[in-house]
């Protein structure tokens, strides 16, 4: 079993940055970004983004893509993020699919990854889904969180 982490950064926006590459897959992603976030809208904010998964291996592997727990929260649900000058925190999470039922993590706590197969030289792009919940008395401002993101072939 091989596994790659990445380093993930949120700020009302969560970036997936590449790791260095062990063996032959590697993971990039695209944002999420969760700006316009209003404390009196009785809806959530939805946003996605992506990780991009690339293996130049033979046979084809199966890779499982997991989603660490928030340092702020120090679980996975509810994910938080820190206001970047204040102490106040903003509650988040990612999810597997559309539909925001399951949460993206390391399959522990009633978490889900995800498990794709990735043939040679065919990035493979899935979709993360976030949401910020409703009515969260929470000042303006930029807020931050790290995340890591394992991928394991």
């Amino acid at each position: 079993m091989r596994v790659l982490r990445a380093i993930t950064l949120a700020s009302l926006l969560i970036l997936l940055l590449p790791g260095p590459a062990r063996g032959a897959c590697t993971v990039s992603s695209t944002p999420i970004n969760f700006l316009g976030y209003d404390v009196f809208l009785a809806s959530p904010l939805d946003s996605t983004g992506t990780v991009t998964l690339d293996c130049d291996e033979t046979p084809t592997p199966d890779v499982t893509v997991s989603i660490s727990q928030s340092p702020n929260s120090g679980g996975f649900s509810p994910r938080r993020m820190k206001h970047a000058a204040l102490p106040d925190l903003l509650d988040y999470n990612l999810y597997t699919e559309s539909t925001r039922v399951n949460i993206w993590g390391d399959g522990t706590g009633g978490t889900s990854t995800v498990s794709r197969r990735v043939p040679r030289n065919a990035p493979k792009a899935l979709t993360i889904y976030g949401r910020v919940p409703p009515l969260q008395d929470a000042p303006a401002g930029g807020y931050l969180d790290t995340l890591t993101v394992t991928i394991t072939w």
